[in-house]
């Protein structure tokens, strides 16, 4: 089994980091559709900055957009995004496209496994009747499927792919102990096997939406105390003495994972005619804080009879988490664009982001330093990177003027050093 060729369809930040790890131990084909992807990981450069380039330079790895290069493969593993549309419905569009690319090269003996994101059923109802559909070939007779869901935690991160226990599922006994074999080679804590692959999808989602929901609790009472003028920060550390309180904090969720994956489990809720009550309160609640942030930003204005359209404001962190390059489904940077829509002199710094990806996809310029001293109305603190947390509050003071206003949305600041806080 060692001489297993195993091809890892998707190379983003569940992709890649799965790959060179298999490559360790297998003669790896990493492919992706995006030809520059390639390109950049062919010479060693990982823009997610997930993967050193030592791992990216293994022999045993090929990378490819080239979908002649998926032939003869023993197993192939699909690691694609499974973002949400406008209408926050699943759009599994990436998904289909690579089960089919996969199975127009699927032989005798192959096994298919999905580590992407989806609602229970998904790869029941949809990727195997694929899969049978353009390859010609039956389930559990001539090819084999697996559900191992994905677990990382991008950016500056103790929770990578290797120490963490991994949930393996399959279509039948057989492929399950493929399945297995293949990731007992790589990762370092237990395998957990489950007894089939709708379960391993519950899992999977079930995770992400439990911290959505707790969040959403968090943030509904956060803005509940703002009427009441009681610190929340101070309510927390006090609740959080009790052995067995949830120790979440209120804050803005987005990211390509706890702000899409309630979304596929509504969507499969509504579809089988359950009415998910929790789930999408949390959600709602969730994806109303930047417009909340907005509106106490614009009433402490009021309040002090300043204009906020002739204000100088300086935002901080544009990510969706901190210390972390991802900017996918940021509620940092929808807060930013209302803020953008009322003022034309916000600027704005990410010590982690990519500069020029950031300016090609919205179209907004970020500061290469901060060097203006006395100067700013307002400072936004967004998203607290440890690069920003570095600068301390008494120099970020000193970016301001006398009478200079802080929004420390995250509570990083005591609240008596920052005039507002969620």
């Amino acid at each position: 089994m060692h001489n297993l060729k195993i091809a890892v369809i998707g190379l983003g930040y569940v992709g890649l980091p799965l790959a060179t790890s298999l490559s360790s131990c297998f003669n790896v084909i990493g492919y992706d559709v995006n030809a520059l992807r390639i390109k950049e990981l062919s010479s060693g450069f990982d823009r997610t900055e997930e993967v050193k380039k030592k791992s990216l330079k293994n022999k045993n790895i090929n990378f490819t957009n080239r979908k002649k290069d998926l032939v003869n493969c023993d197993i192939y593993i699909i690691t694609v995004p499974t973002p949400v549309n406008k209408k926050n419905t699943p759009d599994l569009k990436n998904l289909i496209l690579a089960t089919k690319t996969v199975a127009k090269n699927l032989n005798f003996n192959n096994v298919v496994i999905y580590e992407s994101t989806v609602y229970p059923g998904c790869t029941d109802d949809i990727c195997i009747p694929l899969l049978e559909k353009y390859s010609g070939l039956k389930i559990n007779i001539d090819f084999f499927v697996g559900y191992s869901p994905e677990r990382i935690d991008p950016g500056v991160s103790k929770f990578k792919l290797k120490n963490q226990i991994k949930i393996i599922s399959a279509s039948n006994n057989k492929a399950l102990k493929i399945l297995n074999f293949i990731y007992s080679k790589i990762i370092n804590k237990k395998l957990y096997a489950v007894e089939n692959i709708k379960t391993a999808e519950a899992s999977k989602i079930i995770e992400n939406t439990q911290r959505d929901i707790n969040i959403a609790f968090m943030n509904e009472v956060a803005m509940l105390f703002k009427k009441l003028n009681i610190n929340t920060n101070q309510v927390l550390n006090a609740a959080k003495t009790k052995w067995n309180f949830l120790d979440f904090k209120p804050g803005l969720v987005g990211g390509h994972c706890i702000g899409v994956d309630p979304y596929y489990l509504m969507h499969k809720a509504k579809k089988i005619g359950f009415n998910s009550k929790i789930i999408t309160a949390g959600r709602k609640v969730n994806d109303k804080i930047p417009n909340f942030i907005f509106s106490e930003i614009i009433k402490i204005c009021r309040i002090k009879q300043i204009n906020f359209k002739k204000l100088k404001i300086l935002f901080l962190g544009v990510a969706f988490k901190e210390n972390c390059i991802d900017c996918r489904n940021s509620k940092a940077i929808e807060l930013l664009q209302l803020i953008k829509k009322k003022n034309n002199s916000t600027e704005v710094y990410d010590p982690v982001v990519n500069k020029s990806d950031f300016l090609k996809n919205f179209k907004i310029k970020l500061l290469d330093n901060i060097y203006k001293k006395n100067y700013y109305d307002l400072i936004i603190v967004a998203v607290p990177h440890k690069k920003i947390r570095k600068i301390g509050l008494k120099k970020i003071k000193k970016f301001g003027k006398k009478e200079l206003i802080i929004f420390d949305i995250k509570s990083i600041f005591k609240k008596s050093e920052a005039q507002w806080q969620l």
